[in-house]
Protein backbone atom coordinates (compact mmCIF):
# COMPACT_ATOMS: atom_id res chain seq x y z
CA UNK A 1 0.00 0.00 0.00
CA UNK A 2 0.94 3.50 -1.18
CA UNK A 3 1.96 5.90 2.11
CA UNK A 4 -0.85 8.44 2.27
CA UNK A 5 1.77 11.79 2.33
CA UNK A 6 2.83 10.20 -0.95
CA UNK A 7 -0.77 10.83 -2.91
CA UNK A 8 -0.70 14.35 -3.77
CA UNK A 9 2.76 13.78 -5.41
CA UNK A 10 1.54 11.20 -7.28
CA UNK A 11 -0.96 13.41 -9.21
CA UNK A 12 1.89 16.03 -10.24
CA UNK A 13 4.61 13.34 -11.22
CA UNK A 14 5.16 10.40 -12.96
CA UNK A 15 7.39 8.99 -10.27
CA UNK A 16 6.21 7.27 -7.03
CA UNK A 17 9.13 8.06 -4.40
CA UNK A 18 10.11 6.20 -2.02
CA UNK A 19 12.26 6.48 1.36
CA UNK A 20 15.28 4.35 2.12
CA UNK A 21 13.13 2.98 4.55
CA UNK A 22 9.92 2.86 2.34
CA UNK A 23 11.63 1.03 -0.43
CA UNK A 24 13.13 -1.41 2.26
CA UNK A 25 9.73 -2.69 3.43
CA UNK A 26 8.77 -4.19 0.08
CA UNK A 27 11.28 -6.55 0.50
CA UNK A 28 8.56 -8.39 2.16
CA UNK A 29 9.92 -12.31 3.35
CA UNK A 30 12.83 -12.09 0.13
CA UNK A 31 15.65 -13.88 1.63
CA UNK A 32 19.44 -12.18 1.53
CA UNK A 33 21.61 -15.04 0.03
CA UNK A 34 24.48 -12.59 -0.43
CA UNK A 35 27.16 -12.82 2.12
CA UNK A 36 29.91 -10.16 2.89
CA UNK A 37 32.45 -12.22 1.01
CA UNK A 38 30.34 -12.30 -2.07
CA UNK A 39 30.09 -8.48 -1.84
CA UNK A 40 33.26 -7.58 -1.21
CA UNK A 41 34.17 -9.20 -4.48
CA UNK A 42 31.05 -7.11 -6.07
CA UNK A 43 32.38 -3.92 -5.06
CA UNK A 44 34.42 -1.35 -7.45
CA UNK A 45 37.42 0.79 -6.50
CA UNK A 46 36.24 3.18 -3.89
CA UNK A 47 32.50 2.12 -3.41
CA UNK A 48 31.56 0.55 -0.77
CA UNK A 49 28.31 -1.53 -0.34
CA UNK A 50 26.94 -2.58 2.78
CA UNK A 51 25.02 -5.62 3.45
CA UNK A 52 22.30 -3.36 4.81
CA UNK A 53 21.92 -1.06 1.76
CA UNK A 54 21.29 -5.12 -0.35
CA UNK A 55 18.83 -5.66 1.70
CA UNK A 56 17.04 -2.13 2.11
CA UNK A 57 17.58 -0.79 -1.67
CA UNK A 58 18.75 -3.71 -4.01
CA UNK A 59 17.02 -6.95 -2.39
CA UNK A 60 13.55 -5.52 -2.99
CA UNK A 61 14.59 -3.98 -6.55
CA UNK A 62 15.18 -7.50 -7.52
CA UNK A 63 11.99 -8.66 -6.15
CA UNK A 64 10.24 -5.99 -8.13
CA UNK A 65 12.31 -7.33 -11.19
CA UNK A 66 11.78 -10.75 -11.03
CA UNK A 67 8.02 -10.18 -10.69
CA UNK A 68 7.97 -7.98 -14.11
CA UNK A 69 10.23 -10.73 -15.82
CA UNK A 70 7.94 -13.22 -14.99
CA UNK A 71 4.97 -11.64 -16.21
CA UNK A 72 6.72 -11.11 -19.44
CA UNK A 73 7.47 -14.51 -19.49
CA UNK A 74 4.30 -15.48 -19.13
CA UNK A 75 3.06 -12.68 -21.60
CA UNK A 76 5.21 -14.73 -24.25
CA UNK A 77 3.76 -17.90 -23.82
CA UNK A 78 0.29 -17.36 -23.72
CA UNK A 79 0.98 -15.17 -27.31
CA UNK A 80 2.50 -17.61 -28.20
CA UNK A 81 -0.33 -20.03 -27.86
CA UNK A 82 -2.61 -17.64 -29.32
CA UNK A 83 -0.52 -17.85 -32.65
CA UNK A 84 0.00 -21.57 -32.03
CA UNK A 85 3.59 -21.12 -32.10
CA UNK A 86 6.58 -22.52 -30.39
CA UNK A 87 7.37 -20.70 -27.49
CA UNK A 88 11.04 -19.23 -27.94
CA UNK A 89 13.12 -17.81 -25.16
CA UNK A 90 13.18 -13.99 -25.55
CA UNK A 91 15.69 -12.66 -22.72
CA UNK A 92 14.44 -9.53 -20.39
CA UNK A 93 16.70 -7.08 -20.93
CA UNK A 94 17.46 -3.95 -18.52
CA UNK A 95 18.66 -1.08 -19.01
CA UNK A 96 21.71 0.36 -16.82
CA UNK A 97 22.65 4.22 -16.99
CA UNK A 98 24.24 7.25 -15.13
CA UNK A 99 27.67 9.20 -14.91
CA UNK A 100 31.31 7.80 -14.94
CA UNK A 101 31.96 6.85 -11.09
CA UNK A 102 28.32 6.99 -10.25
CA UNK A 103 28.55 3.31 -9.40
CA UNK A 104 26.72 2.06 -12.14
CA UNK A 105 29.20 -1.83 -12.33
CA UNK A 106 28.63 -2.16 -9.01
CA UNK A 107 25.07 -2.18 -9.46
CA UNK A 108 25.00 -4.32 -11.97
CA UNK A 109 27.27 -6.95 -10.89
CA UNK A 110 24.63 -6.64 -7.28
CA UNK A 111 21.61 -6.76 -9.33
CA UNK A 112 22.63 -9.92 -11.40
CA UNK A 113 23.64 -11.50 -8.91
CA UNK A 114 20.63 -11.31 -6.75
CA UNK A 115 18.42 -11.76 -10.18
CA UNK A 116 20.60 -15.39 -10.49
CA UNK A 117 19.29 -16.49 -7.14
CA UNK A 118 15.46 -16.57 -8.42
CA UNK A 119 14.56 -19.99 -9.92
CA UNK A 120 12.70 -18.59 -12.44
CA UNK A 121 15.40 -16.80 -14.20
CA UNK A 122 18.97 -18.52 -13.14
CA UNK A 123 20.40 -17.20 -15.90
CA UNK A 124 21.86 -13.51 -15.92
CA UNK A 125 24.43 -11.51 -17.96
CA UNK A 126 26.04 -8.72 -17.40
CA UNK A 127 27.36 -6.33 -20.05
CA UNK A 128 29.05 -3.02 -20.74
CA UNK A 129 28.89 -0.86 -23.40
CA UNK A 130 32.03 -0.04 -23.01
CA UNK A 131 32.74 -3.40 -25.46
CA UNK A 132 31.21 -0.93 -28.57
CA UNK A 133 33.24 2.17 -27.88
CA UNK A 134 35.38 2.29 -31.33
CA UNK A 135 39.14 1.43 -30.95
CA UNK A 136 41.50 3.96 -30.51
CA UNK A 137 42.99 3.86 -33.72
CA UNK A 138 39.80 4.51 -35.13
CA UNK A 139 38.71 7.35 -32.56
CA UNK A 140 42.36 8.99 -33.24
CA UNK A 141 41.53 8.94 -37.01
CA UNK A 142 38.93 10.52 -36.66
CA UNK A 143 39.96 12.91 -33.94
CA UNK A 144 38.07 11.71 -30.98
CA UNK A 145 40.27 10.27 -28.27
CA UNK A 146 39.22 13.29 -26.11
CA UNK A 147 35.45 12.51 -26.66
CA UNK A 148 35.88 8.91 -25.68
CA UNK A 149 32.84 8.09 -24.09
CA UNK A 150 30.34 10.57 -25.53
CA UNK A 151 27.75 8.66 -28.28
CA UNK A 152 29.82 9.51 -31.31
CA UNK A 153 32.46 7.40 -29.88
CA UNK A 154 30.62 3.87 -29.81
CA UNK A 155 29.92 1.62 -32.47
CA UNK A 156 26.03 2.56 -32.53
CA UNK A 157 25.06 0.54 -35.56
CA UNK A 158 26.82 -2.77 -33.47
CA UNK A 159 25.52 -1.88 -30.66
CA UNK A 160 21.98 -1.59 -31.68
CA UNK A 161 22.09 -4.93 -33.62
CA UNK A 162 23.60 -6.94 -30.80
CA UNK A 163 20.32 -5.92 -28.58
CA UNK A 164 18.56 -6.62 -31.28
CA UNK A 165 19.73 -9.96 -31.57
CA UNK A 166 18.96 -10.60 -27.98
CA UNK A 167 15.71 -9.34 -27.94
CA UNK A 168 15.04 -11.43 -31.48
CA UNK A 169 15.88 -14.68 -29.30
CA UNK A 170 18.97 -15.55 -31.38
CA UNK A 171 20.34 -18.43 -29.30
CA UNK A 172 24.28 -17.11 -29.29
CA UNK A 173 25.64 -13.56 -29.81
CA UNK A 174 28.77 -12.06 -29.23
CA UNK A 175 29.81 -8.70 -27.78
CA UNK A 176 33.59 -7.05 -27.98
CA UNK A 177 35.08 -7.34 -25.23
CA UNK A 178 37.03 -3.95 -24.12
CA UNK A 179 40.51 -3.84 -21.45
CA UNK A 180 40.28 -0.88 -18.52
CA UNK A 181 44.00 -2.13 -18.42
CA UNK A 182 44.74 -0.87 -22.26
CA UNK A 183 41.79 1.34 -22.45
CA UNK A 184 40.82 -0.27 -25.08
CA UNK A 185 39.05 -2.74 -27.17
CA UNK A 186 40.71 -6.65 -27.52
CA UNK A 187 41.54 -7.31 -30.48
CA UNK A 188 39.77 -10.80 -31.67
CA UNK A 189 38.14 -11.27 -28.34
CA UNK A 190 34.87 -11.45 -27.20
CA UNK A 191 31.85 -11.91 -24.85
CA UNK A 192 29.54 -14.81 -25.79
CA UNK A 193 25.74 -14.32 -24.66
CA UNK A 194 23.87 -17.94 -25.04
CA UNK A 195 20.22 -18.20 -24.56
CA UNK A 196 19.56 -16.23 -21.28
CA UNK A 197 16.77 -15.32 -18.99
CA UNK A 198 17.90 -11.80 -17.94
CA UNK A 199 20.93 -9.39 -19.86
CA UNK A 200 21.50 -6.59 -17.88
CA UNK A 201 23.35 -3.56 -20.51
CA UNK A 202 25.31 -1.19 -18.84
CA UNK A 203 26.57 2.18 -19.97
CA UNK A 204 26.40 5.80 -20.39
CA UNK A 205 24.19 6.69 -22.93
CA UNK A 206 21.90 3.63 -23.10
CA UNK A 207 18.76 5.81 -22.03
CA UNK A 208 19.23 7.92 -25.75
CA UNK A 209 16.80 8.28 -28.42
CA UNK A 210 17.20 10.88 -31.58
CA UNK A 211 14.90 13.72 -31.58
CA UNK A 212 14.77 14.20 -35.60
CA UNK A 213 15.93 10.88 -36.24
CA UNK A 214 12.38 8.98 -36.18
CA UNK A 215 13.50 6.16 -38.38
CA UNK A 216 16.81 5.33 -36.46
CA UNK A 217 16.93 2.31 -33.83
CA UNK A 218 17.78 3.04 -30.53
CA UNK A 219 19.29 0.93 -27.60
CA UNK A 220 16.36 2.11 -25.28
CA UNK A 221 13.95 0.79 -28.30
CA UNK A 222 15.10 -2.67 -27.14
CA UNK A 223 15.18 -2.49 -23.08
CA UNK A 224 12.22 -3.73 -20.82
CA UNK A 225 12.96 -1.82 -17.95
CA UNK A 226 15.75 0.91 -17.36
CA UNK A 227 17.49 1.99 -14.25
CA UNK A 228 19.19 5.07 -13.62
CA UNK A 229 21.74 5.45 -11.03
CA UNK A 230 22.17 9.28 -9.58
CA UNK A 231 23.74 11.39 -7.70
CA UNK A 232 24.62 15.52 -6.88
CA UNK A 233 27.07 16.26 -9.11
CA UNK A 234 30.39 17.43 -6.44
CA UNK A 235 29.53 13.87 -4.79
CA UNK A 236 30.31 12.58 -8.65
CA UNK A 237 33.42 14.40 -9.24
CA UNK A 238 34.57 13.50 -5.63
CA UNK A 239 34.01 10.18 -6.52
CA UNK A 240 35.94 10.15 -9.57
CA UNK A 241 38.97 12.38 -8.35
CA UNK A 242 38.91 9.75 -5.39
CA UNK A 243 39.08 6.64 -7.68
CA UNK A 244 41.79 7.81 -9.76
CA UNK A 245 44.11 8.65 -7.07
CA UNK A 246 43.60 4.99 -5.55
CA UNK A 247 43.95 3.36 -9.11
CA UNK A 248 47.65 5.51 -9.55
CA UNK A 249 48.83 3.51 -6.69
CA UNK A 250 47.17 0.30 -8.16
CA UNK A 251 46.20 -0.13 -11.63
CA UNK A 252 47.92 2.00 -13.41
CA UNK A 253 51.30 0.83 -11.82
CA UNK A 254 50.78 -2.39 -13.92
CA UNK A 255 53.18 -2.03 -17.19
CA UNK A 256 50.51 -2.87 -19.28
CA UNK A 257 48.44 0.13 -18.35
CA UNK A 258 47.41 3.38 -20.75
CA UNK A 259 47.85 5.36 -17.84
CA UNK A 260 51.22 3.86 -16.26
CA UNK A 261 52.86 7.48 -17.08
CA UNK A 262 49.93 9.27 -14.10
CA UNK A 263 51.65 6.22 -11.55
CA UNK A 264 54.43 8.66 -10.40
CA UNK A 265 51.89 11.53 -10.42
CA UNK A 266 52.02 13.54 -6.54
CA UNK A 267 49.00 13.81 -4.89
CA UNK A 268 48.67 17.46 -6.08
CA UNK A 269 49.24 16.84 -9.46
CA UNK A 270 46.91 13.68 -10.20
CA UNK A 271 44.17 15.59 -8.20
CA UNK A 272 44.67 18.51 -10.79
CA UNK A 273 44.65 16.17 -13.42
CA UNK A 274 41.80 14.17 -12.58
CA UNK A 275 40.15 17.20 -12.49
CA UNK A 276 40.60 18.52 -14.92
CA UNK A 277 39.81 15.22 -16.84
CA UNK A 278 36.54 14.95 -15.26
CA UNK A 279 36.01 18.67 -16.19
CA UNK A 280 36.69 18.56 -19.67
CA UNK A 281 35.37 15.09 -20.50
CA UNK A 282 33.11 13.26 -17.93
CA UNK A 283 31.07 16.12 -16.67
CA UNK A 284 30.73 17.95 -20.05
CA UNK A 285 28.84 14.57 -21.38
CA UNK A 286 27.08 13.89 -17.89
CA UNK A 287 25.37 17.42 -19.14
CA UNK A 288 25.66 17.29 -22.60
CA UNK A 289 24.15 13.57 -22.99
CA UNK A 290 23.69 11.64 -20.12
CA UNK A 291 22.11 13.45 -17.09
CA UNK A 292 19.00 14.83 -19.58
CA UNK A 293 18.02 11.12 -20.59
CA UNK A 294 17.26 10.46 -16.62
CA UNK A 295 13.91 10.96 -16.77
CA UNK A 296 13.19 8.32 -19.44
CA UNK A 297 14.28 5.89 -16.63
CA UNK A 298 11.78 3.22 -14.91
CA UNK A 299 13.48 3.51 -11.86
CA UNK A 300 16.03 6.07 -10.37
CA UNK A 301 18.36 5.24 -7.62
CA UNK A 302 19.48 8.61 -5.85
CA UNK A 303 22.97 8.43 -3.77
CA UNK A 304 24.28 9.94 -0.99
CA UNK A 305 27.53 11.33 -0.21
CA UNK A 306 28.66 7.92 0.85
CA UNK A 307 27.21 6.01 -2.26
CA UNK A 308 24.32 4.71 -0.21
CA UNK A 309 21.21 5.29 -1.80
CA UNK A 310 18.81 7.60 0.03
CA UNK A 311 15.78 7.81 -2.52
CA UNK A 312 13.97 5.78 -5.11
CA UNK A 313 11.72 7.08 -7.80
CA UNK A 314 9.80 4.22 -9.66
CA UNK A 315 8.19 5.31 -12.56
CA UNK A 316 4.01 4.69 -12.35
CA UNK A 317 2.76 2.14 -14.59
Amino acid sequence: MLHPGRRSNMVLCPYIEFTQAEWAELRADTPLTLTRDDLAKLQGVNEEVSLSQVEGIYLPLSRLLSLYVESTQHLYRQTNEFFGEKAGKVPYLIGLAGSVAVGKSTTGRVLRELLARWQSHPKVELITTDGFLLPNSELERRGLMARKGFPESYDRRGLVQFVSDIKAGVPCVESPVYSHLTYDIVPGQTKRIEAPDIVIVEGLNILQYGPGQENAAFVSDFLDFTIYVDAAIDYVRRWYVERFLMLRSTAFRDPNSYFRHYAELSDTEASDLALQIWRDINEANLHENIEPTRERADLILEKGDDHAVEKVRLRKI
